[in-house]
């Protein structure tokens, strides 16, 4: 919880912190919602990815998320037991298993979203709507500037 009083007085280390502890409450909230609906981030991903990009083998779906293929594995697997997607076989230079996004899957990455909707109302509830839009674009500014940075190197510290 964001205490006014505690931590520096310097406003660009308390910066660091807001942001940090924002980005904590938005995951913590997230994951929150999606395990209530028997879901895991992982599995949002998963049916994120294969509804922007299409059917994915499961290793290309991996590399795609920068996730190991085990770990995809178990959520395809999940996902396939609960019919949000559907494994194919395509022939195409040679025998590929293909994973898809089903009708179904589609509806339950639409009430996640949704879900995710809901949270970022509560978070963002005290702000207007003009603020809410400097927000966002402020903070696309500063995630732009993070992936051009890359990984943070633990060497420097």
């Amino acid at each position: 919880m964001y205490d006014r009083g505690s931590g520096s007085s310097s406003p660009s280390e308390q910066t660091v912190h807001l942001l940090a502890a924002a980005g904590k409450a938005v995951d913590a909230l997230m994951t929150e919602r999606l395990r209530a609906g028997g879901s895991s981030p992982l599995h949002r991903s998963v049916l994120t990815t294969l509804a922007e990009w299409g059917p994915h083998a499961r290793r290309d779906l991996a590399a795609q998320m920068d996730v190991p293929l085990a770990g995809v594995s178990r959520v395809i697997r999940d996902l396939l037991a609960q019919g949000l997607v559907q494994d194919m076989v395509v022939n195409i230079g040679g025998r590929h298993e293909v994973v898809t996004l089903t009708p179904s899957g589609t509806a339950a990455l639409t009430a996640m979203q949704d879900d995710m909707n809901a949270v970022q109302d509560v978070l963002l509830g005290s702000l207007t709507k003009g603020e809410r839009t400097q927000l966002h674009y402020l903070l696309r500014r500063v995630c732009a500037t993070a992936a051009r940075l890359g990984p943070v190197s633990s060497a420097s510290s």
